[in-house]
């Protein structure tokens, strides 16, 4: 069964983004206002594949019942690995694999994944073929139209598309770009173009600058065969931003107190198996709760300040 073709005709995608889009975060925007399809976020197949780096792999690709449906994000650059993995997602409860071909991060790349797979096309070829080979899972794709030149994406989407997958996700910037630049959106009316010739079964989603579902009906409407769009940073200015809605203040504070307790509950289950869920990154939240209200720089400097959340939770109830 092919998950995509369940989809609405315009439907909208939460990004997968590095320590961001775990379980908590997904249930979080879920209770604001669900997207029509989660992603996880990125997943190393190699550490998957090793004994040691296994239990950490699948911390990461735990789900719960309002992620569904769900597509678990992965990378790396060894094929048998990726076969490895793809093998065993069947089994925990996800709808389909992507495989990460755009992440910039200087890390991954070095290491041979995301961004970094563009350049090395037979490579990335081999990686979705044992990938495909391997689970009854559609399998698709996201990736930039190129690591360094725009031009690039001439050769490589037509790559990619040949390769029959379900779906393809451009971020509409080179790695080089990363988002320094505005998304090329000019582009789109050409990658349509390649989609339809190539592989016209594959679902197309377009991210890159589409800060909320306002924003996205716009795209549709000006782009009608683009199948999906992805949204990523538009949920730090507004977690309500796969709705119309314009949250209060009041709705902010309650979402923030939600995200706290599950939070609590998430760093509890992986004390008692021994793992940790580390507070500092919390910090990264704040600022979709506490943004342009008046006093809000104020606010969150006392939040910063913040060791557990306890103390978030009183600065809260003063404020």
């Amino acid at each position: 069964m092919n998950s995509w073709q369940e989809l609405p005709a315009h439907f909208l995608v939460l990004a997968p983004m590095e320590g961001v889009t775990d379980k908590v975060f997904r249930a979080v925007i879920a209770k604001a206002g669900k997207p029509d399809l989660f992603f996880t976020e990125f997943t190393n197949v190699s550490s998957f594949a090793s004994e040691k780096g296994r239990e950490n792999a699948l911390e990461r690709l735990e789900v719960i019942d309002t992620d569904h449906p769900i597509i678990a994000q992965i990378w790396g650059k060894n094929p048998e690995h990726f076969a490895k993995l793809a093998s065993a997602l069947e089994d925990l409860n996800f709808q389909g694999l992507d495989i990460n071909m755009g992440c910039p991060d200087r890390h991954v790349n070095k290491a041979g994944g995301g961004a970094a797979m563009i350049r090395t096309p037979e490579l990335a070829v081999e990686c979705i073929r044992q990938a495909k080979n391997s689970t009854n899972l559609p399998v698709s794709v996201k990736t930039r139209l190129g690591f360094t030149y725009v031009d690039e994406y001439k050769e490589w989407l037509p790559l990619l598309l040949a390769q029959n997958l379900a779906a393809l996700t451009v971020h509409l910037r080179t790695r080089k770009e990363m988002s320094k630049v505005p998304a090329h959106f000019e582009l789109i009316p050409e990658i349509i173009k390649l989609r339809d010739k190539i592989s016209p079964d594959t679902k197309l989603i377009i991210n890159g600058d589409i800060k909320d579902k306002s924003e996205a009906e716009k795209i549709f409407a000006k782009y009608p065969k683009i199948d999906g769009v992805m949204i990523g940073r538009g949920v730090f200015q507004n977690p309500y931003c796969f709705t119309l809605h314009q949250p209060t203040d009041e709705e902010l504070t309650n979402l923030f107190l939600y995200h706290l307790d599950l939070y609590d509950q998430r760093k509890q289950e992986l004390e008692q198996k021994g793992s940790r869920y580390p507070f500092e990154p919390l910090k990264h939240f704040f600022k979709l709760y506490i943004n342009s209200s008046p006093g809000a720089a104020e606010l969150r400097t006392k939040l910063m300040a913040c060791k557990t959340t306890d103390e978030i939770r009183s600065v809260l109830n003063k404020k």
